[in-house]
């Protein structure tokens, strides 16, 4: 597999669309476009490989499945885990000749994404500190009362750093990155030490968003029972994603009724203990 000049500019322009807000905004762009899930979607119609783009996806969306950028702070970048690392995990995995639903593809998919993503959070620094720039521009424009050249400060100039540090690496890195991954085919086998560590170390990452998913909703012991429920499920009685998410739902709704119905009861208490010592106080006022 191989990786056009077109396909690779797609792609570009869909990491831009996944990191710039003046664009598609940060609940369309970095949290939906951006996510591995939709990204290995896209990856696989562009590239024209659908089930090994979504394979590619999944497998990398466990990884990041709770990453948060909190005050700008990112440990990985996700418009380069999804539209850099995908693409040249498909076409290692493609020119490996791996199964596209075996684990050594979820786990070469995995390792790709992550070292890309790592990378890629140079990027993700180098578009702020190019926004500053404009920033500054936005600043004067104040000081000399021209207001209405601050859209170009918003929806303008922010492309201009996009372009450099979004479009041009995705369009450079997913095109001569292929050929670079297909050429090492020869240079790293299968069998080798650095294959095998590779895949190692991809099988044990999904456990890393996992622990951060965790950290997240876990508040007291007991909460990890509707979490595990899932997984139990899914491992005794052979069910597929839809039926599990279907019976999660359903104990999510049993649970929020009983949240609201413990809500109802403590507030008639509180009424009726307010109704009890208005009662008493106009007592104490006829005695009076």
């Amino acid at each position: 597999m191989t990786i056009s000049w077109l396909q690779a500019a797609i792609l570009g322009v869909f990491a831009c669309l996944c990191s710039n807000s003046c664009m598609a905004g940060q609940a369309v762009g970095n949290y939906t476009i951006g996510r591995p899930l939709v990204g290995g979607l896209v990856c696989g119609i562009v590239l024209g490989n659908l089930p090994l783009g979504i394979a590619c996806g999944v497998a990398t969306q466990l990884v990041y499945i709770a990453l948060v950028t909190p005050g700008g702070t990112v440990a990985a970048d996700v418009r380069a885990i999804s539209y850099i690392g995908i693409p040249l995990a498909m076409v290692a995995i493609s020119s490996r000749g791996l199964n596209p639903m075996g684990s050594a593809a979820a786990n070469m998919a995995k390792s790709l994404a992550t070292l890309v993503g790592t990378v890629g959070s140079v990027l993700f620094y180098a578009v702020a500190f190019m926004n500053l720039i404009w920033q500054a521009f936005g600043w004067k424009d104040i000081e000399n009362g021209k207001l209405n050249r601050l859209y170009g400060v918003d929806f303008g100039w922010p492309w201009l750093s996009h372009l450099v540090f979004s479009f041009l690496p995705t369009l450079l890195m997913t095109h001569y990155g292929a050929e670079a991954v297909t050429a090492l085919r020869t240079a790293l086998p299968m069998n080798g030490i650095p294959m095998k560590t590779l895949f190692t170390v991809g099988a044990m990452l999904p456990c890393v968003g996992i622990a951060i998913l965790l950290r997240q909703i876990i508040n007291k012991a007991t909460d990890f029972i509707p979490f595990l429920v899932g997984f139990t499920l899914a491992a005794s009685l052979h069910l597929n994603l839809v039926a599990v998410t279907v019976i999660s739902l359903l104990f999510a709704v049993i649970m929020y009724e009983i949240e609201m119905a413990k809500g109802s009861g403590n507030s008639s208490t509180s009424y009726a203990s307010s109704n009890e010592n208005a009662v008493g106080d106009d007592e104490e006022e006829e005695d009076i």
